[in-house]
């Protein structure tokens, strides 16, 4: 019996070094959509200065009622824009959203391999590699072309048919005309 409690004893130990540690509830984000709410994991150990740059917006609410400015079918909704696509603030203005991002600074590049696939979360930047800021992109669906090049932050976890119904742009370049919002966007898993 001793044996059997050993051995017992001894997988639960190695159990616990293959499997991989559950992310703390402060690691997630969740966005409130028109449709439902989407839950993603962040990456703090992928992205560290990113994620808590992304917290830190949202743990003061200045991602709420912003727009999703440029949606592509098949490729990504991108919001973000605290500055120019906040809906309801006096420096809101849908021609230039898109364009703008926080009072914090623009972040060094956190480059990973990690693939963009179907919900993958990185961070929109200008062509400067060390220009992201506050705006970030949800993927419809792979983009591997975006591998190396942009900061991954995370992963929807659940909500992504709430991704799939956000409203598509018109413009050649994703512009939405009357876009849909985050209507509220949490630290922590609701």
């Amino acid at each position: 019996m001793r044996l059997f409690r050993l051995a017992f004893a001894g997988m639960l130990a190695l159990a616990a070094l293959t499997l991989p540690a559950a992310a703390a509830n402060d690691d997630y984000l969740t966005i409130q959509l028109k449709d439902g709410p989407v839950v993603i994991q962040l990456s703090p150990d992928i992205a560290p200065k990113h994620v808590a740059q992304v917290k830190a917006l949202a743990a003061k609410g200045a991602y709420d009622n912003v727009v999703f400015h440029r949606v592509i079918t098949g490729f990504m909704a991108q919001t973000g824009d605290v500055k120019f696509g906040k809906q309801g603030s006096p420096s809101f203005n849908a021609s230039r959203a898109g364009t703008g991002g926080s009072d914090l600074p623009d972040l060094p590049a956190e480059f990973s391999k990690v693939p963009f696939e179907r919900g993958t979360v990185g961070m929109a930047r200008s062509q400067s590699p060390n220009s992201a800021n506050s705006q970030f992109f949800i993927m419809f669906g792979e983009g591997s072309f975006l591998n190396g090049q942009y900061t991954v932050i995370g992963k929807v976890v659940s909500g992504m048919e709430y991704v799939d119904k956000i409203k598509r742009g018109e413009g050649g370049n994703g512009e939405v005309t009357n876009p849909d919002k985050m209507i509220k966007v949490t630290v922590g898993k609701k």
